[in-house]
């Protein structure tokens, strides 16, 4: 997989402005320890990659943003707001966060169009802006061709475009993907690398993904960690992370090649 999809990366920023950061973060789940004491910041605009073996705590990370989760110690900010103790709904209004999980996200017995127009009644108050939105993201991502199609007879590929549409409904600053390319052919995982590019271009989103597929993660990606062992082993541009001594010898091994 070519990193050409990508044509630049944001490698430093004239001024700091992080959207999401994290001081000294701790969580367990009883006595297993899943994040151990972590920091890091995510600036906006970024598109920011988390990998890491199952387990690692990328999930956790992303629940711990989102307020599914609270942590054992430390603070979480966002857009420059302590949102550690922010309940779920009044963080994700604040915040304006969308997330899209690895499985699941819509509704499996509604169509396309409906399945958009559902969320929409949620999320936009006004009608005709409701209606605009949905008829745009129905054309932005070329599902109109199945818009009367329930979901559960999607192709994977458009279900994932589906998701990810409904996350968008509402314009959101930080979008979350959780193992976005998870059973999705070579095709679709094309496809949603060029919508994680363009959203980061044309929208401004700061836009986080993990995924266990290394090469295509980073291949969209202006900065990525590993996570091991409930540590932060390493953080930094993908090119920077395959020289890592860490990162190779943790993660990715010595034979690994993010153009082959």
């Amino acid at each position: 997989m070519s990193t050409s999809i990508k044509k630049f990366r944001i490698i430093k920023f004239k001024k700091e402005n992080p959207i999401i950061e994290f001081k000294n973060v701790s969580f367990a789940y009883g006595n297993r320890l899943i994040l151990d004491n972590i920091s890091f910041k995510i600036q906006s605009s970024q598109v920011f990659g988390m990998l890491g073996p199952n387990g690692a705590g990328k999930s956790t990370i992303f629940n711990l943003i989102c307020g599914l989760l609270h942590p054992k110690q430390g603070k979480i900010f966002i857009d420059g707001k302590d949102a550690t103790n922010f309940p779920i709904y009044e963080r994700s209004k604040t915040f304006l966060i969308s997330y899209c999980p690895q499985t699941g996200g819509a509704f499996s017995d509604l169509t396309t169009k409906d399945n958009l127009k559902a969320i929409s009644e949620i999320v936009i108050n006004d009608k005709a802006l409701r209606d605009g939105r949905v008829e745009y993201l129905l054309s932005k991502f070329e599902l109109e061709n199945v818009k009367d199609i329930k979901a559960k007879h999607l192709s994977g590929g458009q279900r994932r475009k589906l998701v990810v549409a409904l996350a968008l409904l509402r314009k959101p600053k930080i979008l979350l993907l959780d193992e976005p390319y998870s059973a999705m052919d070579v095709i679709s995982v094309r496809m949603l690398q060029e919508i994680i590019v363009n959203l980061q271009h044309e929208e401004q989103i700061t836009v986080l993904v993990t995924d266990h597929q290394a090469k295509e993660l980073l291949s969209v990606t202006d900065s990525a960690m590993i996570l091991s062992n409930a540590k932060i082993i390493a953080q930094d541009t993908p090119n920077n992370l395959l020289k890592h001594q860490e990162a190779i010898r943790s993660y990715f091994g010595s034979s690994f090649k993010l153009n082959s």
